[in-house]
């Protein structure tokens, strides 16, 4: 069974690392914290201290044969310094997990194809994993994250006006990530890119009314805009390659 390094075991790093622990893969975990070390070890998560920027020292959190990057680190230097110790280390499969934030508002349907935010820096550190010839990677574009302690309803506080109440929000729960992850892996899907999103779009005013009322809290408060611009993030290719049925597809019943 294949050995599985972690990068970032955070709020979806460290419940994945769990999940690939109770399916019997070994697993490393890497945390830029030292309090968060004894965290992770008491979940049998072997534990390493980790800073992509640095130039050396990734040589036994590399031993692997699969690397997941789950940091939402935008700094391109330490991506081209990390890859550059991925060329000399065992990994030889990458999950680069990126957002779907890289395509633009152009009112419609967003799919892999489509055109992405000139000079977005996530662009530009996919574009580092999957011109490389030394490993292959597979990009996941996830939506916006939510489950566990990170609610809807918790957004937005203070009075700060939602923008854009008639777009619509595109969202995946964590268990879906989690389950994406996995089903790549098992199935071995790589070389490819792949949008991760419940197909459920309510507007954004529907939504976040819904999450604030299942919390019991006072109603947000809207933007009012005379120009909407919106997306719908398509995903399509994950359901027809991986054959895979979201967990969390409406978005109403958070």
């Amino acid at each position: 069974m294949d050995k599985i390094s972690i990068l970032g075991c955070g709020w979806l790093g460290k419940p994945l690392a769990v999940s690939f622990l109770e399916s019997g893969f070994s697993v490393k975990g890497s945390t830029t914290s030292i309090d968060k070390i004894k965290v992770l070890e008491k979940l049998n998560i072997e534990t390493h201290l980790v800073n992509i920027t640095e130039v050396k020292g990734l040589n036994a959190f590399l031993d692997a044969d699969i690397l997941i990057i789950a940091i939402t680190s935008k700094d391109i230097d330490a991506f081209k310094n990390l890859i550059a110790q991925i060329q000399e280390s065992t990994i030889k499969k990458v999950i680069f997990i990126s957002s779907t934030s890289v395509y633009p508002r152009k009112n419609k349907v967003m799919n892999e194809e489509d055109e992405v935010v000139e000079n977005h820096p996530l662009v530009t550190i996919e574009n580092l994993f999957t011109e490389n010839t030394f490993f292959t990677t597979t990009i996941i574009r996830f939506a916006g994250l939510f489950g566990g302690d990170r609610h809807p309803a918790n957004w937005f506080k203070n009075g700060r006006k939602i923008p854009q109440p008639k777009g619509f929000v595109n969202m995946i729960h964590r268990e879906d990530c989690i389950a994406i992850i996995q089903e790549i892996i098992k199935q071995n899907c790589w070389n490819t890119t792949f949008n991760a999103c419940a197909n459920h779009h309510p507007t954004r005013k529907d939504f976040y009314l819904n999450a604030r009322a299942s919390k019991g809290l006072e109603m947000p408060v809207f933007e009012d805009n005379e120009v909407y611009e919106w997306k719908i993030i398509g995903s399509k290719r994950v359901q027809d390659v991986l054959g895979y049925t979201f967990k969390h597809d409406n978005l109403l019943q958070i």
